[in-house]
């Protein structure tokens, strides 16, 4: 080795040569790990706030999109509100309100509404009847003022069907004119939008045309022109079309794909106005006052003088306790059960020969079919000869003259009312058919009607079934029960001067229902008092009644119907409500 220095030399140099660049080499690693240690930091505290941004982010994408949700429907109402604008102020001449004597606007603008007709003048149109419409005015125009009974708009065409009253409809008619497209236009809007039950005028032309689903059958009315007089809501209570169904068809349609809707009692009665433009009810309402008219014609004939006496009296209608209490200027006082007392003291007067129709008052409780808190009394009295039946023959010709009077004055409104309410017509007898209260209970005994009271009332049964045998007998649906016993009669009945268990009394019936009770009033004061006594009653109760026949009084009977159950029967309905306007029973108080 001593001998040979340099290999030692170089190889010493290439280890320092070797070391030197290897610190070269791993320095600049180090350096760069040193140097990247940083920048990882940097980038997961950077990873952590992109972490914490896009939270926030998401909040504000979330509020850009909210954003931009509102300002689209905000975009889209308001596109609609333009839309509806621009329509309204298309329809600015129709909606306008029209006066009713501004007829030139009238004129040009074909349709639209009235502003309120409150009598500020008149125009001299001459409205027409539709019941004096034929086809013999085909061509003529005419104006009409009627209800929308219902309408029929589609494509270029509108049908009507309007009514007057409850009986009378034409089928109107309006075609797309080519010649003037916006007013033909703005009438089929107008026309599509009228409401059933609405009132309106309409101007048009009369033209010969079978139409089969009215009343005026062989003319329709051509539109050209047509004013909302008076709107009805656009949904309604009841149709009128589902209010003038039989019951046997509503039972029929039950269980099908269409059912009628069953209208109740109690919402007709809450809407009785609605109801009774239904052509039967408002038939029944006509016939109601053809009795009143008829009641009084016969007994005008008669020599009777109407009265009308006080409903407002002091103490006990008659001794009754079901009556209606008020106070009247501090003293006791009630509704008027009937007339009868005064009716008595107006035969003391010398009237002679009395009648009234009036209200009547009872505080029943009973929500029967045949019972009313209030309805109206016919009521009459005469002064009587020798003997209380002078009376029958007189009611009983009144009777014949109702039922007579009304086939012939009133055959189409009996027509209408039978349509709906299916009857056989009421027969009365050429004379009167009197039967004895005796007699009577011996039918009914016959017939195998048990519990028959020899001294007592007739039930309701009892008297139906008795109306039955009546009929079948002797062929009429009125007659007079006559001779009831005294225990079931008012204490101003006379009795019977042979067997006072009975009483000169009778009650009237049609289709085996009570219509009438009547009797020979006690004229004696003394018996008068005597009976008021057994009844329990205090004689100075009737103190001004007893005075009457005091100063002296003519014998007398007479008797009081029912109006309500008179139409009821009649007419065969089976609720006396179908007979009153508005009527009053223990539930119901109103309209």
């Amino acid at each position: 080795g001593k001998s040979c220095p340099m290999p030692r030399i170089v190889a010493l140099m290439l280890l320092a040569l070797f070391c030197g660049r290897a610190r070269a080499l791993v320095a600049p690693r180090a350096s760069r790990v040193a140097r990247a240690w940083p920048r990882t930091a940097l980038r997961c505290a950077s990873s952590s706030s992109q972490t914490e941004k896009s939270e926030e982010e998401k909040e504000r994408l979330k509020a850009e999109r909210d954003a931009r949700k509102a300002a689209k429907q905000a975009a889209k109402e308001a596109k609609a509100a333009k839309k509806a604008a621009e329509a309204a102020a298309q329809a600015e001449p129709v909606l306008q309100k029209i006066g009713i004597l501004d007829t030139a606007l009238q004129e040009e603008q074909k349709c639209g509404d009235y502003d309120l007709v409150a009598s500020q003048g008149i125009t001299g149109r001459e409205f027409v009847d539709l019941s004096s419409v034929s086809s013999a005015m085909d061509g003529q125009q005419i104006w009409i003022r009627a209800r929308v009974q219902n309408v029929r708009a589609k494509g270029g065409s509108a049908f009507l069907v309007l009514r007057q009253g409850a009986f009378d409809t034409i089928q109107a008619l309006f075609f797309k004119d080519k010649e003037d497209p916006e007013m033909s236009k703005r009438m089929l809007k107008y026309l599509g939008g009228l409401s059933a039950e609405s009132v309106v005028d309409i101007y048009g032309t009369l033209k010969s045309a079978e139409v089969k689903s009215c009343s005026i059958s062989d003319v329709e009315l051509a539109v050209e022109q047509c004013f909302l007089v008076s709107a009805a809501e656009a949904i309604l209570p009841f149709q009128q079309e589902d209010a003038a169904r039989t019951a046997e068809e509503v039972e029929a349609s039950q269980g099908t794909e269409r059912p009628f809707p069953r209208i109740g009692q109690e919402l007709r009665l809450d809407n009785r106005w609605l109801d009774v433009r239904v052509p039967a009810n408002n038939a029944i309402m006509r016939l109601r006052s053809g009795v009143c008219r008829l009641y009084r014609e016969s007994l005008y004939s008669h020599g009777f003088t109407e009265i009308q006496t006080p409903k407002l009296i002091g103490g006990e209608s008659e001794g009754g306790s079901e009556v209606f209490r008020t106070d009247y200027f501090g003293k006791p006082a009630c509704l008027a059960q009937s007339p009868q007392l005064y009716k008595q003291m107006a035969i003391s007067a010398d009237l002679n020969r009395v009648f009234e129709i009036g209200p009547v008052f009872r505080a029943e409780q009973s929500n029967s079919r045949r019972h009313l808190c209030e309805f109206t009394g016919l009521d009459l009295e005469m002064q009587i000869n020798e003997h209380y039946s002078e009376v029958f023959p007189v009611i009983h010709s009144t009777f014949k003259r109702i039922f007579h009077g009304l086939e012939e004055q009133h055959a189409k409104e009996i027509s209408i009312v039978r349509e709906q309410y299916p009857t056989v017509p009421a027969v009365i007898s050429d004379e009167p058919v009197v039967i004895h209260f005796k007699d009577g209970l011996e039918m009914l005994r016959d017939a195998g009607v048990e519990d028959v009271e020899e001294f007592g009332d007739l039930s309701n049964s009892q008297e139906q079934e008795l109306g039955r045998l009546v009929k079948e007998k002797f062929n009429t649906d009125f007659f007079i029960l006559d001779q009831y016993p005294s225990a079931v009669r008012p204490f101003y009945t006379m009795p019977n001067p042979e067997d006072p268990r009975y009483s000169n009394s009778y009650d009237m019936f049609i289709r085996g229902m009570e219509i009438c009770s009547g009797a020979q009033r006690i004229h004696d004061p003394e018996l008068l008092k005597k009976t008021i006594l057994s009844k329990g009653l205090l004689v100075d109760t009737f103190a001004d009644y007893i005075k009457s026949f005091e100063h002296g009084c003519c014998p007398h009977a007479g008797g009081g119907f029912g109006l309500e159950r008179v139409v009821t029967l009649y007419l065969g309905l089976d609720n006396v409500r179908k007979s009153v306007m508005f009527p009053r029973d223990p539930s119901r108080l109103t309209p």
